[in-house]
């Protein structure tokens, strides 16, 4: 067992084996590395892939691989051999939980499935992440981020309803990877929390379309109103829409029985997110707030838009009236005006806007890491929640086996035999990133190429 710097880190102590890979599992031992806990990640020779995908500057880990793997120790070993798979068992025998998420059924045809881990290390705590659930018809489907969205219902109800893009669509959000990640980590929490009780591990499965299906469980709801009523109200295309048998895209609606859209603020026709998303709520006292927010007091009293359900009727027609009021600020000035007088809103903001927001960058929700070497500091995304009496101490990612001699030798073999080890491939050794800048073509250039090419 190790001891985090940290007293009061959550997972102080705790060990885990991290046998993931790209971003669902990742994301999963992230959090848990953040919390304090040990993660020694598990490499095939060659790495993590997201090691040299989507490169940027020249000898430097990709910020993918970096933003996934902080705080993390680096194993590359080779379980296909028989001394890797001794490797593994001696960490498994000593670990408080193991993640893995490699393709469907390989763990268990290793000799590492939840029987043979649990032989090993009955208090040992397993986690595995992958696309379906164990019984599903696709169990043996693997899985990416826009499959999960699509087979988790995200994607269908995605997107505008008419016109040339009336296609499921997947959100930019990482719905189906980091968000599975975080769901599995809930799993293995709590996993550790029954262990207390029970003194035995116990398998944690966790499967990416789930994990979407938990954040829209909201359509299904949808689904079962429309079953009964045969149309809803609170759909953007509502009243003027032929309802079939399943729910259609949502548009830009909030989601409830509220009216919520986005609105140009100042700036639009240049700033492609020059907008603000404000709810209007169904109250008579909320919507008369509002009105005299925006000053037009008189559409409180409009028979078009009172009561609440004559604003579902007349939404095409509130829209453009609000928008007057909102094209002649900035977002951040809406924001705060609006949000003085009770209306809940928010600015759209852009991810540069994001990266240099001066309160996120204060309170540490995103932090900058010092990775060193040519990549220098780097900034990620941080533990997501706060704590009153604990905050993460982010570290480095790890090189490639950088570890590789510390953990063998903490399980008994010598240096010699991490050279033979080496030698023969059981491990790969050490690696600092090496690779040219990626050059890419600027749109100026590439107006040049075309007009040379007329």
């Amino acid at each position: 067992m190790t001891t985090a710097n940290n007293s009061t880190a959550p997972l102080a102590g705790m060990k885990v084996i991290d046998w993931t890979e790209v971003q669902s599992g990742p994301s999963c031992t992230q959090l848990l590395a953040w919390m304090g806990a040990e993660v020694i990640k598990i490499e095939r020779p060659g790495g993590d892939p997201t090691r040299t995908e989507l490169l940027d500057i020249a000898d430097s880990w990709s910020v993918y691989y970096l933003q996934l793997n902080a705080n993390k120790k680096s194993l590359t070993l080779n379980v296909k051999t028989p001394e890797g798979k001794e490797v593994l068992t001696k960490l498994l025998k000593e670990a408080d939980v193991f993640v893995e998420n490699i393709g469907p059924g390989d763990v268990e045809k290793m000799g590492f499935g939840w029987e043979q881990v649990h032989a090993i290390n009955p208090r040992c705590v397993m986690a595995s992440l992958k696309g379906f659930g164990q019984k599903s018809r696709f169990s043996h489907v693997k899985a990416f981020e826009p499959v999960a969205q699509s087979a988790g219902g995200a994607a269908s109800t995605t997107g505008w309803n008419e016109g040339s893009f009336n296609v499921p669509t997947q959100s930019a959000a990482a719905l189906g990877d980091s968000n599975t990640g975080m769901h599995l980590t809930i799993g293995i929490l709590s996993a550790l929390l029954q262990r207390e009780h029970t003194g035995e591990g116990c398998y944690v499965y966790q499967s990416m379309q789930n994990a979407v299906l938990n954040l829209c469980r909201i359509k299904l709801r949808d689904q079962i109103m429309l079953d009964n009523m045969g149309a809803l109200p609170h759909y953007e295309v509502y009243p003027d829409w032929n309802w079939g048998r399943a729910i259609p895209r949502a548009e830009n609606t909030e989601g409830g029985q509220v009216i919520g859209w986005c609105y140009k603020a100042k700036g639009w026709e240049t700033d492609p997110n020059a907008y603000v998303y404000i709810v209007v709520q169904n109250s008579e006292k909320a919507f008369k707030g509002l009105c005299e927010a925006i000053g037009k007091p008189e559409l409180a009293d409009d028979p078009r838009f009172t009561p609440w359900n004559n604003r579902q009727l007349h939404k095409d027609e509130l829209y453009p009236l609000i928008e007057e009021y909102t094209k002649q600020y900035d977002k951040y000035e809406l924001t705060d005006k609006l949000g003085a007088a009770g209306i809940p809103v928010g600015p759209v903001l852009d991810w540069y806007e994001i990266e240099n927001d001066p309160d996120l960058l204060a309170d540490g929700t995103i932090p900058e890491i010092d990775q060193g070497g040519a990549r220098g500091k780097f900034k990620t995304i941080g533990l997501p929640f706060t704590m009153s009496n604990f905050k993460p101490d982010y570290k480095r990612a790890p090189d490639l086996g950088e570890n590789n001699a510390e953990i063998l030798e903490s399980l008994g073999y010598t240096a010699d035999e991490v050279q033979q080890f080496t030698q023969s491939g059981v491990l790969q050794a050490p690696e600092q990133p090496s690779n040219p800048a990626v050059k890419v073509i600027t749109y100026e250039e590439y107006q040049q190429m075309k007009k040379a090419s007329k």
